[in-house]
């Protein structure tokens, strides 16, 4: 699967010879089509073409021509081929590849969603390879293929464009399978080369005869291949089936109609080469089509009770005949076609007796439950316990890399069962659960209402609106998991853990929703409860509810000591780190740390925790580490790097198609864009945050709200201040908590400018309850500050603003401080005090990345006749660079050093999915595609010694 061999000419020869021992005939212009992805693969660049015909068209013999020139022109080579049952199978096939040849695999994650895990490690372990020489990924039959390897092969070919990987896929036409549909259009977003072997012209046909027999078909055979539809598969068989036999007799045997993509006279050959064989070898064959291309000779010999020793002679008969095949462990039908015939000649009732009894030898024997299921599944009803119990098991280890898949799966594994069986309702809840961590969010929750409809038993209806309520949580709909928790909490007889699970949950909601009374009276007992529990992540999980319900109240002294304990706790207690958010204590400790004077602590909180994420697999909250990195970054000013964060974020969770689109990351990116000047892309996230916050209006709201009037204000309509109603006119701190410190002067500024005092003075007076409450954080006294300077136009106050500031690590919001107090000082007939003031707010926020912000600065120096300064961009450097920021600058000599993306992350202690935006930028600004002219290009800037250190 695996294979290195020297360097070659990229055409080493046209390799007549293949799989099959005979030349490749009529496929020239495919042959050309590879040749040329080769070439792009060499040259540095990714590629993918997928290769698609009907059973027996040559996929695999094309397959097999490409390994071979691959390999004469030094590449590495991992091969995949999928079989029937891997539809159901947990794992991918495809990492098993690399780690069965020399792969470094990272350890496997323990989580329950291991999406993350499995994307990483395969795209650590190609990229590593595409390091030392270019990589050919071939997937036959992918139609099959298990749901993890479909889900690689829809994400990685667009993260790894920039390597020199060759993805070749080949399918059959017109599969049914959804999964193998959404590869498809994936692949066509990315370009990928679409090759479809159609029928093969006569003349080739004849010609493939001439290869088989050493010399020109017959004119009655030549006649007789005319009925095999330009297969070149069935043109084979026809010939070596009939080549001595009375060609007049066989004529139009072979023609006919199709039988499931069996020509029917195909399947009466067949079923004619088997009476010529003997009985052992017959039977061999029958029980081999019913378990699979592949099979055990050992479970065969069982099935038809016999000892594997008499069956011998039918083997080798089977051989002989060139039906099967033993080059590896298992014996295989030499082409699935061949299977499918035995298969389809079989009765029905033989068949499903058959895969019944299959089912039954295997689960005896440990094989795959994967296997199992699908002969469950072959079989139909009625199902037995003991296959309710491997229909379970495969659903769900199918369900820690494939979600999707196994929601499907646990759908059709129920349809199995009478709607009125008991066991029924556990195969649906599983459903909706994995539905709940993919975008078919809306799918889910229909199967709980339809499951609803059928009137459980109150344990069953209790878990299921439970899952329900996680689900409607985790796409921000706290209102509605609330209802459901309810609903549940009045079912009679349920066991105190699921009781406690539901409180919490419930009380998670409240505090989601801004009411935090309502969170600390959902059950007088239930902290006490949790502490005495001898689950850690129980213990834990309270501790970060307490500690969110202190902040919100305002005592943020209090919240911090319970976020900080829980933290550690955390990191000592191997299942608490698997708490969803917002639960994830350093996650929680983090949002808590960037309101506090410790913002330049949530770096190193966040690092460690995303990393420790990363290793765990911990997919489903990386959306969250990078919101709240970004929401970190843009506190402090570094604009550039907030961005790259949220676009991180938001890329991940469209990898792994996360429930729901992150309204913080695109609130974040459109208050970003609205500090460089960017509205029309500030628009566009806005809109995009919007859509995504429809049900997330408690939880994100607030943000989606700021960057709505800050938007507005930018484009000086008149609605900004009205956008900040309703929002922020209490004078509770709660809801002003939600938001980072250094955007709440910004809220104020809005209102007074568009005359909506009553939001200005909501302001103020909740951040007077805050400091009377908790006076121990500087920064929000230097924000109390700032407000009364600007509701009572306060000199002496925006200065004690700026005194406060100094040390807080808040660049853009001392920039602001800075600004107002120029404009004010500029409103006096003394304008002189102004001009320090406003070019110091300007350097800052240059230095931020606010270049909005810059030049309406510099516009009011010039208005008060201080002239425009030097062009503060570079007109030296060749045109793109001098758009890159600073941290892309620092990643491009790792990259000519030759470190992979995972290297450089590790270099640069932040996430490999950050390192994957920093890089798509550096390709977008630079107008390049590959990591080769890439370094080209720094080696090229480096001989003037501007890479290293980052100038130019």
């Amino acid at each position: 699967m695996r294979s290195t061999a020297p360097s070659g000419a990229l055409d080493p020869g046209r390799g007549d010879q293949g799989g099959s021992g005979l030349r490749l005939r009529g496929r020239d212009r495919e042959i050309a089509a590879v040749r040329e992805a080769l070439a792009t693969v060499r040259g540095g660049r990714g590629a993918c073409v997928v290769v698609e015909g009907v059973p027996g068209a040559g996929k695999s013999r094309l397959l097999a021509e490409l390994d071979g020139r691959a390999r004469r022109c030094g590449f590495e080579v991992v091969s995949v081929r999928a079989d029937e049952f891997d539809q159901y199978a947990a794992g991918a096939a495809l990492q098993s590849a690399l780690q069965a040849f020399g792969g470094s695999a990272r350890a496997a994650a323990a989580a329950d969603d291991q999406r993350l895990w499995l994307l990483d490690s395969i795209a650590d372990a190609l990229e590593d390879r595409a390091q030392r020489a270019p990589v050919l990924v071939l997937v036959d039959d992918a139609q099959w293929a298990d749901p993890a390897t479909l889900f690689v092969l829809r994400t990685l070919p667009g993260r790894l464009a920039a390597s020199p990987i060759l993805w070749v896929l080949a399918v059959r036409s017109e599969t049914e399978r959804p999964t193998v549909a959404r590869v498809r259009e994936d692949l066509e977003r990315l370009g990928a080369r679409w090759l479809t072997l159609g029928p093969l012209p006569q003349q080739e046909l004849e010609h493939i005869a001439a290869d088989v027999l050493g010399e020109n078909p017959s004119p009655a055979l030549a006649r007789m291949l005319r009925g095999v539809a330009g297969n070149p598969f069935l043109a084979i068989e026809l010939v070596r089936s009939f080549a001595d036999a009375d060609a007049g007799k066989a004529e139009g045997s072979v023609a006919g109609r199709l039988y499931h993509d069996i020509p029917a006279g195909f399947r009466l050959s067949v079923a004619a080469r088997l009476e010529q064989l003997p009985e052992d070898a017959v039977r061999l064959l029958q029980i081999g089509s019913v378990l699979g291309r592949e099979f055990d000779f050992g479970t065969a010999a069982r099935m038809l009770g016999r000892q594997v020793g008499s069956l011998l002679s039918g083997v080798e008969a089977a051989l002989n005949a060139g039906l099967l095949s033993a080059d590896g462990p298992r014996l295989a039908f030499r082409h699935d076609l061949m299977r499918q015939a035995v298969h389809e000649n079989l009765p029905q009732a033989v068949r499903t007796a058959l895969h019944r009894e299959a089912a039954e030898s295997l689960r005896a024997t440990g094989a795959r439950s994967a296997e199992v299921a699908w002969h469950v599944v072959m079989a139909g009803g009625p199902v037995d316990d003991d296959a309710v119990t491997t229909l379970h098991t495969a659903v769900r280890e199918l369900s820690a890399t494939a979600p999707d898949a196994a929601a499907d799966f646990a759908q059709r594994a129920a349809g199995l069962l009478s709607p009125r069986d008991r066991r029924r309702v556990g195969l649906l809840t599983d459903a909706a659960e994995y539905l709940g961590r993919t975008r078919r969010v809306h799918e889910a929750l229909d199967l709980v209402d339809t499951a609803l409809s059928d009137g459980l038993e109150p344990l069953h209806e209790a878990n299921l609106r439970l899952v329900a309520a996680e689900i409607h949580q985790a796409a921000g709909d706290d209102s509605a998991a609330t209802r459901h928790v309810q609903k549940a909490l009045d079912l009679p007889g349920l066991p105190s853990d699921l009781r406690v699970r539901l409180l919490k949950t419930e009380a998670m909601g409240h505090v989601h929703l801004g009411n935090i009374t309502a969170a600390e009276q959902t059950d007088p007992g239930l902290v006490e409860a949790a502490y005495r529990s001898h689950d850690p992540a129980v213990v834990v999980s309270v501790m970060v509810f307490q500690s969110q319900t202190f902040f919100y109240r305002g005592r943020l002294a209090r919240a911090l000591e319970l976020a900080e304990e829980a933290t550690e706790r955390a990191r000592t207690e191997p299942t608490v780190p698997y708490l969803r958010p917002p639960r994830i204590p350093a996650l929680w400790l983090a949002t808590l740390l960037t309101t506090t004077d410790r913002l330049a602590d949530t770096e190193r909180i966040l690092r460690e925790g995303q990393q420790e994420a990363e290793a765990l697999g911990l997919g489903w909250s990386l959306p969250h580490w990078h919101a709240r990195r970004a929401c970190a970054l843009l506190e402090q000013g570094a604009l550039d790097d907030a961005a790259v964060e949220a676009e991180a974020g938001l890329a991940v969770a469209d990898e792994l198609e996360i429930t729901q689109p992150n309204p913080l990351a695109r609130s974040v990116l459109a208050l970003v864009e609205i500090r460089r000047g960017g509205l029309g892309k500030a628009r566009d996230h806005l809109r995009a945050a919007e859509a995504g916050s429809g049900t997330n209006a408690q939880r994100y709201g607030l943000w989606v709200s700021l960057a709505r009037a800050c938007l507005a204000d930018a484009e000086h309509q008149d609605t900004a201040a009205a956008a900040l109603m309703g929002s922020f006119e209490d004078h509770e701190p709660t809801r002003l908590l939600a938001l980072s410190p250094s955007h709440w002067p910004g809220i104020v500024r809005i209102a007074l400018r568009g005359a909506e005092p009553s939001v200005a003075q909501a302001v103020s007076g909740a951040l007077r309850t805050l400091t009377a409450r908790d006076d121990s954080q500087e920064i929000i006294g230097a924000v109390r500050a700032h407000v009364d300077g600007l509701l009572h136009s306060d000199p002496r106050a925006l200065m004690s603003a700026i005194t406060g500031y100094r040390s807080t690590g808040r660049r853009l919001v001392l920039a602001a401080a800075y600004e107002d107090l120029g404009e004010l000082q500029a409103a006096s007939a003394d304008t002189a005090p102004a001009i320090p003031n406003l070019e110091e707010a300007g350097r800052l926020a240059l230095a931020s990345g606010a270049l909005r912000d810059h030049e309406r600065i510099g516009r009011r120096l010039r208005q008060l006749g201080v002239p425009a300064g030097a062009p503060s961009h570079d007109t030296i450097s060749p045109p793109g660079w001098s758009s890159l920021t600073e941290s892309e600058r620092k990643l491009i000599p790792l990259v000519v050093d030759g470190l992979t993306n995972r290297a450089i992350a590790d270099r640069l202690y932040v996430s490999v999915h950050t390192v994957n935006t920093h890089m798509r930028h550096i390709f977008t600004k630079l107008g390049i595609n590959t990591r080769v002219e890439l370094t080209r290009l720094a080696v090229e800037r480096g001989e003037r010694g501007d890479i290293a250190d980052g100038t130019g």
